[in-house]
């Protein structure tokens, strides 16, 4: 059953799918990051310090995907949900899903790779072009508001980086939504 919602929300939806106003709206909040921006176009970026094929990637998504047996990300909350889910690296696809009514996911409905390219990446690395895969993956509700922002800078993304590190990343693919 689709669920309903706000006329607040379908104007924001369509507002934010405008890549002029995604954009603009990235590039600000790039500017509130300290130390990680090419300022010259406004992207947080690192340079990767070793080769890609000898590199462990993993997959980061805002796009609300979890578990079938993990708890859905809280809908109710106005200003989102700043948990995360972890997402083995070896779990099939079908066994995940989306809780995100914040944008249209019908496509990755469909095909959950649109937005979770874990197939992908398993490719990559078959084929010697990135060295491994995480075992570990981290799914995020993509839409933080309010009270969340302080959750998700101060405790939730410092506890994923401690993961990501102990399990070896050398780079993440984030897959926003």
């Amino acid at each position: 059953m689709a669920e309903k919602r706000s006329i607040y929300e379908k104007i924001s939806n369509r507002v934010f799918a405008i890549p002029t106003v995604a954009q603009l709206w990235a590039k600000v909040a790039a500017r509130r990051s300290v130390g990680l921006v090419d300022w010259s176009t406004g992207i947080p970026f690192a340079p990767l310090k070793k080769p890609l094929h000898e590199s462990k990637v993993a997959l980061l998504t805002t796009g609300g995907i979890h578990l079938l047996d993990q708890p859905p990300f809280d809908m109710e909350n106005p200003d989102g949900d700043a948990t995360y889910r972890v997402i083995p690296g070896d779990v099939a696809l079908e066994h995940s899903t989306i809780t995100h009514k914040y944008y249209d996911h019908s496509d990755a409905d469909a095909d959950l790779n649109v937005i979770f390219p874990l197939a992908h990446l398993r490719d990559l690395v078959a084929n010697g072009v990135i060295g491994a895969l995480a075992p570990r993956h981290f799914g995020f509700m993509g839409h933080i508001d309010g009270e969340q922002v302080a959750q998700l800078t101060g405790s939730t993304a410092p506890d994923v980086a401690v993961k990501l590190r102990a399990d070896g990343v050398d780079f993440a693919l984030l897959t926003p939504a």
